[in-house]
């Protein structure tokens, strides 16, 4: 068996609405397995199921890694989808409690490897700590939901001018249709999306995993225009076409504003819907089909309000700075807090946990062969 393939995504994201959460589509309830792991900051949560990960890519199973939006180095979750076991961080933001406990679900406490007096005696520090962290989370998000009032103003210019021809939009949004569709019989008659993200704003800024799913299809359609000129609009008719033909679907949403689906995965069709824009810009290869919105825009009715556009834009992207500057100081705080737990652990019995997982996470793929 050759060395798996590695799938990145998001699973939460900081975003204009706060900290948003897809938490419940890592992994469906009735998994073979889930392992909720408990525990506080630095208790070697991320590399206990990293670890794992990467024993089962090295098995020849194809791996997706959930990445945290708030520690670019650090993970949310993993999951061995051929065999339906998940590993999951069960601690804030995104508490994860087993919804069937002993017969999917268990929770692995890594606090039963600490030192609790220890650990105690910088209580103090720690309930600062925890509040500098939650005062710097609100900042950031004040800014990404300024950031996002000023994309919105960019992307209205289009729609408030005219200059963009929406039934052209609509044919093109059909003409798709027929062409991914035609001929394809139903997948199944109960249809289910599964919502991630894979853009996340982060302390290192916007960072995209885009490649790790689109790279590996064999069907790709690049949308590429100008915030405004429709692309999100269009990548979300062709999810519900996608849905009312029967097909199962990955949404994956944008970093800033959830609300809105920038890229279409449609495995059973092998295909990939992409938004290709700033942060995650996709450079086409081989058969890729690549579609520009501003074919649909007329340059002449948009170009006396371009010094507005502009303006909102730099706005935007200054939001958007701030907003990345306290996550990271939020992130410098939260590694400041580890260091009251990480002296206080028994990390080689947190090990030797660890390989008693994996040995059972191994039987269980035994019994699906």
């Amino acid at each position: 068996m050759g060395f798996g393939r590695l799938k990145k995504v998001f699973p939460g994201g900081n975003t204009s609405k706060g900290f948003y959460s897809f938490y419940d589509y890592i992994i469906k309830p009735d998994a073979s397995r889930i392992f909720v792991i408990k525990g506080g900051p630095g208790v070697g949560k991320s590399t206990f199921m990293r670890k794992i990960g990467e024993a089962m890519l090295e098995k020849g199973y194809d791996v997706e890694f959930h990445c945290c939006s708030s520690d670019n180095g650090s993970l949310d979750g993993v999951v061995i989808p051929a065999i339906g076991v998940a590993l999951l961080d069960g601690t804030a933001p995104h508490v994860v409690d087993p919804r069937n406990p002993g017969a999917v679900d268990e929770i692995i406490h890594l606090g039963d490897h600490w030192n609790t007096r220890g650990i105690a005696g910088n209580r103090q520090e720690i309930l600062e700590s925890n509040r500098e962290v939650g005062r710097l989370f609100r900042r950031a998000y004040g800014y990404l939901a300024s950031a996002k009032i000023f994309l919105d103003q960019v992307e209205s210019y289009y729609q408030d001018t005219g200059a963009l021809d929406v039934g052209a939009l609509d044919k093109l949004c059909l003409d798709l249709t027929h062409e991914i569709f035609e001929g394809r019989e139903r997948q199944t008659d109960k249809p289910g999306a599964r919502h991630l993200f894979i853009t996340a704003i982060t302390p290192d800024g916007p960072v995209s995993h885009l490649d790790t799913v689109a790279d590996r299809l064999s069907r790709r359609y690049i949308i590429s225009g100008d915030d405004g000129t429709g692309k999100t609009t269009l990548v979300r008719r062709l999810m519900d076409a996608a849905m009312m033909r029967g097909f199962n679907v990955e949404a994956y949403h944008c970093a800033l504003t959830p609300d809105n689906i920038d890229h279409l995965v449609i495995p059973a069709l092998d295909t990939a819907v992409i938004n290709s824009v700033e942060p995650h810009f996709y450079r086409p290869r081989g058969e890729d089909r690549v579609i520009d919105t501003m074919q649909f825009v007329n340059p002449l009715l948009n170009t006396q309000y371009l010094a507005e556009k502009t303006t909102a834009r730099e706005m935007y992207r200054r939001s958007m700075e701030l907003a990345v500057d306290f996550i990271a100081k939020a992130k410098a705080e939260h590694d400041r807090m580890e260091t009251f737990y990480v002296p206080y652990m028994n990390f080689d019995e947190v090990d030797a946990r660890r390989e008693k997982i994996l040995a059972r996470i191994l039987e269980l793929a035994g019994d699906k062969k």
